[in-house]
């Protein structure tokens, strides 16, 4: 304390000095400007040679006055220099004595200008009582509905994740879209000290529909007007923000800012940065009411517990009605409410100093805001334009969005250290499951990729499908990594049902899919895929967890198990629904196969007949799938009888069989043992026999395999003995479980492994 003490006495003497010593000097230059009594002028019109005081000793002493008042200047330039280090060094000492002290900006209480959110002094005593306690939770609600806010949310997230030294609790009011997208996604990040807590939007229409609303939010950007209602009753305090928000800072510094609320102020806000309420943007413009230039609601500090002792909820529904009448509806949602009512109660506002919510709108003025980028707390893209609208620093402000858009998730996963996080049970299973793993088994790494939790994000474009109502409907299931991009749109082309796919992407990469996604009028048209993104973790590919998550989020009853490098024949979807009535798949354990074909061409004439297929056979155009690589894997089929087979017929399994199936969505999962090369599907089709599905061969399916560069795991394979061991000793072990677990029946697996 003592030391803190004596650092200030330093800080007030260099204040002291910067202050003391220009105004002395400028006494000196201002006695010395007098000659005789009377003031000597520095004009440089009285200081030509033909002035009758122009002589050469008074020139010699305003040339000695001059070079003085440069080294003046120059010394009261340093010691500002000085002062300037020692203000910013100062709260970093502070923290480091006292450790339960994140950090606490001054901001202003009144309502002076934008300019006065630049000046953040510290004006704190010796001894202070810390702001924020080092593990004190922080509260933030977020309302996010629909596909894209759940996708956006998710920058904002990292971004408060990125800075942040404290326990976070999240309350997010949700859809049902954004609640299951969501959900997956912190449950599979497993952030230490965030909790997540979901409140039913859908519950809450009622409760703002009545009012009309033109903003393109909708009915969802009036929800944050009834969050004293909506969140615990015991919760005191929250920050609230729009899902468009970025931070640069601490987000503790902003919930610092809640001690310095005084009598009645339960909203702190910054003041709006446009001229929307001033009501001269254009000819007839007539905004809501507000306090001068009014207020933007996508950063709200709000005091919950006095706000409903003050009895919110009636104050700001009997001031919308009375609005209403006039106005007829709202062009800002809720914030055209929330100023109205701070236009009749002024003193329920705290005003943030305008760095916490600098908007960058379509008018904005926030450019005042500001003097250096380095001032920034947090940036609001608040425009529909977003990243495109016009600001002169909007390239660092676009680029300071881009790094948390496209910074790894996974490098967020840090610890709090010396705060307790919450018992977790997913968490705990897995360190259990990881501490009987045996470092020094040379499959190690294989064993431990079973185990690995890799962050999902559902539905990361829009979905929108209904099924068909004859419960026939079926969807194609595939996997891939951004090398593989291409074959959507050839797909899309190909297979009109709905899709589920799967994409093992980084961070960066899933905004260059979104990107390409976006600018693709093929894919832009088709709201019935859903794109799941699983995000890279590891040194394998994961490719039976990737078809789990596919097939997992499928809404039909039936699914087409396909691979991405592979073209459906044109018309197959409208012909497995017919399968599927003919079959009786509904009532009997199926899996129908679809014969695959493959072609060395890049470019290829797609056979529309299964005659011209056969005729491209009969050519060499096309090959039956892995016949020279890998007989096995497909020749239980029997092709030679799929030639002129005009109805369905079964075959038997046999070791190493893969074929491509359609099965009902309830049949079992891939076994996540098995990534990268090597026995993925083989393990899944030795499963499907197990359990006594029936293979039967679809006489006039077909599929073609379009030919591509070799994957980097199949490289791995073939070059790494270590690898294939691996691989070996794993299909022993999955082996020996399915005798454990069918009994008997499973020991023809292990005969046939051996025969064959």
């Amino acid at each position: 304390m003592l030391g803190i003490c004596r650092g200030r006495r330093k800080f007030l003497a260099a204040s002291l000095t910067v202050l003391f010593v220009p105004a002395i000097t400028w006494i000196y230059l201002f006695a010395g400007s007098f000659e005789d009594g009377k003031p000597v002028s520095l004009s440089p019109l009285e200081s030509q040679p033909h002035s009758p005081r122009y002589t050469a000793s008074s020139q010699r002493e305003r040339e000695s006055l001059e070079v003085r008042m440069r080294e003046v200047e120059e010394e009261n330039r340093v010691l500002r220099k000085q002062l300037s280090l020692a203000q910013s060094r100062s709260p970093a000492h502070h923290r480091g004595n006292h450790s339960k002290t994140y950090s606490m900006e001054e901001g202003t209480g009144d309502s002076e200008s934008l300019r006065a959110g630049i000046v953040a002094g510290n004006s704190s005593e010796c001894g202070q009582q810390p702001a924020v306690e080092k593990c004190e939770t922080i509260h933030v609600a977020i309302v996010c509905a629909g596909y894209n806010a759940s996708r956006d949310v998710v920058t904002l997230v990292k971004s408060v994740l990125f800075h942040r030294r404290n326990p976070l609790h999240f309350h997010l009011i949700a859809d049902a879209i954004a609640k299951q997208i969501l959900a997956t996604l912190f449950q599979t990040w497993m952030v230490p000290a965030v909790r997540i807590d979901f409140y039913d939007a859908d519950e809450l229409k009622s409760e703002v529909s009545w009012i009309p609303n033109k903003h393109y939010s909708g009915i969802y950007g009036l929800m944050k007007l009834v969050l004293t209602k909506t969140l615990p009753s015991n919760l005191e305090r929250v920050i609230v923000l729009d899902t468009d928000i970025t931070f640069a800072t601490d987000i503790a510094e902003l919930w610092a800012v809640f001690h310095k609320f005084k009598g009645q102020q339960v909203l702190g806000l910054v003041e709006n940065q446009s001229d929307w309420y001033l009501g001269n943007l254009w000819k007839n413009h007539r905004p809501w009411p507000a306090l001068g230039r009014g207020y933007n609601t996508g950063v709200i500090l709000l005091l919950l517990d006095k706000l409903r002792k003050m009895k919110w909820e009636q104050m700001w529904r009997l001031t919308a009605e009375r609005e209403l009448m006039s106005m007829l509806s709202t062009s800002l949602a809720d914030q055209d409410i929330f100023n109205a009512v701070i236009k009749q109660n002024p003193f329920l506002v705290y005003q943030l100093p305008c760095f916490w919510n600098v908007q960058l709108s379509d008018h904005t003025r926030s450019e005042q805001c500001y003097r250096d980028v380095s001032d920034l707390k947090v940036i609001h893209w608040n425009s529909p334009k977003k990243l495109r609208v016009k600001n002169k620093h909007v390239e660092f402000f676009r680029n300071l969005y881009l790094t948390f858009l496209e910074y790894d998730g996974n490098l967020l996963r840090r610890e709090l250290f010396g705060c307790p996080s919450e018992a977790d049970v997913n968490s705990e299973n897995l360190q259990k499951q990881l501490s009987e793993l045996d470092e020094d088994d040379l499959c190690y790494e294989f064993r431990r990729e079973r185990f690995t939790v890799h962050r999902t994000h559902l539905y990361f474009l829009h979905y929108e499908y209904e099924p068909a109502s004859d419960n026939t409907d079926v969807t194609l299931v595939a996997q891939l990594s951004m090398d593989r991009l291409q074959m959507l749109e050839a797909i899309c082309k190909h297979w009109e049902g709905p899709i589920s796919l799967a994409l093992y992407l980084s961070d960066a990469e899933a905004q260059q899919f979104l990107r390409y996604a976006q600018g693709s009028e093929v894919l832009m048209s088709r709201h019935n895929v859903g794109y799941h993104i699983v995000y890279k973790e590891g040194q394998f590919y994961p490719v039976n967890l990737l078809r789990n998550v596919a097939m997992k989020h499928i809404s039909t009853p039936y699914m087409f198990l396909s691979d991405i490098d592979f073209l459906p024949m044109y018309g197959l979807y409208e012909y497995l629904r017919k399968s599927v009535i003919q079959l009786d798949l509904a009532n009997t354990k199926k899996a129908l196969i679809v014969p695959a074909f493959e072609t060395l061409r890049y470019r290829l004439s797609f056979p529309k007949s299964k005659a011209e297929l056969l005729s491209m056979l009969d050519m060499g155009t096309l090959f039956t799938f892995r016949y020279h690589v890998w007989t096995k894997g497909h020749a239980p089929t029997n092709f030679a009888k799929w030639r002129t087979a005009t109805t369905p017929y079964r075959v038997e399994w046999e070791a190493d069989f893969e074929p491509y199936v359609v099965v009902r969505k309830d049949c079992p999962e891939y076994d996540r043992r098995f990534v990268g090369f090597g026995w993925n599907k083989v393990a899944h089709i030795m499963e499907l026999d197990a359990q006594e599905y029936e293979f039967t061969v679809l006489p006039n399916a077909y599929m073609i395999h379009m030919p591509h560069a070799p994957s980097f795991d199949i490289t791995k394979f073939r070059s790494n003995k270590q690898y294939r061991i691996c691989l070996k000793t794993l299909k022993e072990e999955f082996q020996q479980d399915m005798s454990r677990h069918y009994g008997f029946a499973a020991l023809k697996y292990l005969t046939a492994e051996n025969n064959s």
